[in-house]
């Protein structure tokens, strides 16, 4: 079921605008008026990496007004095989500069506000402050949390993606969603606990393509929740297997009640 579009639209696109993003115009339910949705939403993307920068070039192409960029980390050669907004031209600079020139070369009306810092617990709610939708590019635990305790603070929605080897989860966490849709947050998913398990990237690998494809399904309920479209991904999460090329659907609820609700 659609909810209440986030943001209200801008009172007209550009006339270059307007024909570069003609075949949404023309899409039922999302049309002109979603289109001007897009134009004046802000969207914060945690993550320049392989997740952060397919969202970044999917969501700049897509006609966002404003994205802010936050990743405190440099180029390096084994991010190309998967970190497609990135060139070699690009190593050791930083991620961020990659998200200013790539969206430029887009869409130079999105404006892009680079932050080279990590996001951190302490940080994280001034960071993500006026942002519409934060997506959740980061490949630790330990920054996902940060990051989705942040977004809880403000009660914006997070869209949320983890990859390992061939294998991902998409999913939408919101601490304060519109009455009748039932809150579901990082720890509803993740037990907050012990992660210390959970092999990095770097010692089993990740296979770069699947990164698109998460990035282009993370981009798309941004879309969705930004212009109250289509049935976003609250209490459901995408379970991608791309050695199996299947995508299915688990069904997730709050693990406990709301304080006060009763038993």
């Amino acid at each position: 079921m659609a909810l209440p579009p986030l943001v209200e639209p801008v009172d007209a696109l550009s006339s270059a605008e307007a024909v570069r993003t003609a075949r949404h115009q023309v899409l039922t339910g999302l049309g002109e008026l979603g289109q001007r949705r897009l134009r004046a939403a802000h969207v914060a993307v945690v993550g320049a990496g392989g997740l952060g920068g397919a969202v970044v070039l999917a969501l700049a192409a897509a006609g966002i007004g404003t994205l802010t960029v936050i990743d405190d980390d440099m180029v390096e050669l084994p991010n190309l095989q998967r970190q497609v907004m990135h060139r070699h031209a690009d190593l050791g600079a930083a991620k961020v500069d990659s998200a200013v020139r790539t969206a430029a070369d887009l869409c130079p009306e999105t404006v892009v506000r680079p932050v080279r810092t990590r996001l951190t617990h302490d940080n994280g709610a001034a960071l993500l402050a006026g942002a519409d939708v934060v997506v959740d590019g980061t490949d630790t635990f330990a920054s996902r949390w940060d990051v989705a305790d942040a977004t809880e603070t403000l009660g914006v929605p997070l869209v949320w993606g983890a990859i390992q080897q061939f294998t991902a989860q998409v999913t939408v966490f919101w601490a304060s969603p519109p009455p009748g849709t039932p809150p579901v947050v990082l720890g509803d998913l993740h037990p907050r606990g012990d992660l210390s398990e959970v092999l990095a990237c770097a010692d089993v690998g990740v296979f770069g393509a699947l990164c698109l494809q998460v990035g282009a399904v993370q981009a798309m309920e941004a879309i969705k929740l930004i212009a109250g479209i289509g049935d976003p991904l609250i209490g459901r999460v995408a379970v991608i297997d791309a050695l199996r090329a299947t995508l299915r659907e688990v069904p997730l609820r709050a693990a406990q009640p709301p304080s006060g609700a009763a038993s």
